[in-house]
C-alpha cells in the first residue's frame, strides 16, 4: 500500500507540474506588434496604378493619404489638394521613420 501512495503522489505532482506549464501566460502590454513588410517596386512596370477618381474617393473617406514624391520646389509650385510632400529619396531611404498612418493606404504620385 505504501508503494501505491508514493506512485499516486508522484503522479499528482507530475500532473500539477504539467498543468502549471500549460497555464495561460499573462499578456504583456508591450508585446511585440506584428511587422508589416514594405515592398517598394523596383521598376516602373511593377508600380500598381489607380485612377484619379479612386484616389480622391480614398482620400476623401480617410482611407488614404496622398504623397507627392516630387522635389519640395515642385510641390511648392503646385500639388494635388490634400497631398503631403515627401520627396522620393526621403520616401525610399527613410520609409521606416516616416510619420504616416500605418493603417491608411499610401498613394504616391510624381507628375
Amino acid at each position: 500500500m505504501r508503494g501505491t501512495k508514493k506512485i499516486l503522489l508522484i503522479a499528482a505532482m507530475f500532473l500539477l507540474a504539467i498543468s502549471a506549464c500549460a497555464a495561460p501566460q499573462p499578456q504583456n502590454e508591450f508585446a511585440a506588434q506584428p511587422v508589416v513588410a514594405v515592398v517598394i517596386p523596383q521598376t516602373e512596370d511593377a508600380v500598381p496604378r489607380i485612377s484619379v477618381e479612386d484616389a480622391k474617393a480614398a482620400l476623401d473617406s480617410g482611407q488614404a493619404v496622398i504623397v507627392d514624391v516630387r522635389s519640395a520646389e515642385a510641390y511648392a509650385a503646385s500639388h494635388a489638394q490634400g497631398a503631403i510632400s515627401i520627396p522620393l529619396d526621403e520616401f525610399e531611404n527613410n520609409i521606416g521613420n516616416l510619420t504616416l498612418e500605418k493603417d491608411q493606404w499610401i498613394i504616391t504620385y510624381c507628375t
